[in-house]
């Protein structure tokens, strides 16, 4: 089985629904696991998050960035139970660690997505109003983007050749982080609208999480990630062709 449930957002969401993020993810968790350890599941991959991660640290050690810190602590905890339940039951139950991901289908929610769908959406209505595309933030925060089709394709490896009881990530290398400012202005060159500000006032969360993605670059390598700005262009056409039944 391959567990991707979870109550899920952006820096906002992270930050005003704190109670939301913890509660949701460690029912929704225990609730997947208890459930495939009882039907006996030969094998279960669930999802991380780069938010489990502290500054320049590694998983487990040193506290969460404060900014997600109740929804880093809920994963780390899906951490700790596929763990358990493989020293305890001999449990295939294994995790995966993706970046940021985006693409066609993602949630555009203006108030509680990630940052690519709701740049997206914002950078679409300003256009659509003539107003400025307002970014939250200085635009320098760094970011690894994955696109959602090539994460598919290494969730499925997982789930046929990864065994191991410690966490993979599955993202693009360190060299291929990107910032926000780089992000903004690739949508905004796709819809073909100029008009961008940065609300330097509005926080920027976490300065960069980056990943190290050597260990599954061992294992599959000359993995052809989708260029960010490819992805980013196959987004947006997707999200202008689906606008009205696109989640928003």
């Amino acid at each position: 089985m391959i567990h991707l449930a979870a109550c899920v957002g952006g820096l906002f969401k992270n930050m005003k629904l704190k109670v939301d993020m913890f509660e949701k993810n460690i029912l929704i968790n225990t609730n997947v696991l208890k459930v495939c350890h009882e039907i006996k599941v030969k094998k279960v991959v669930s999802c991380l998050s780069t938010c489990i991660f502290p500054d320049e640290t590694m998983l487990h050690n040193g506290a969460p960035h404060f900014s997600n810190d109740a929804y880093a602590y809920a994963k780390r905890m899906l951490d700790v139970q596929s763990r358990a339940y493989q020293e305890q039951y001999n449990d295939n139950f294994i995790c995966v660690i993706p970046t940021n991901i985006y693409g066609p289908h993602d949630n555009f929610n203006l108030q509680y997505s990630h940052v690519i769908p709701g740049l997206i959406h914002k950078c679409y209505l300003a256009k659509q109003k003539g107003e400025p595309f307002v970014i939250a933030g200085t635009g320098t925060p760094l970011r690894q983007f994955i696109y959602s089709e090539d994460l598919a394709i290494l969730i499925l490896w997982a789930l046929e050749n990864y065994n191991e009881i410690e966490p993979i990530i599955l993202s693009v290398s360190e060299n291929d982080e990107k910032s926000i400012n780089f992000v903004a202005t690739c949508i905004a060159k796709k819809l073909n609208y100029e008009n961008l500000i940065f609300d330097k006032e509005k926080p920027d969360g976490q300065f960069k999480k980056t990943a190290n993605n050597s260990k599954l670059l061992a294992r599959i390598q000359n993995f052809d990630f989708t260029p960010i700005e490819e992805g980013i262009s196959k987004t947006v056409e997707w999200f202008e062709a689906n606008y009205k039944n696109s989640r928003k």
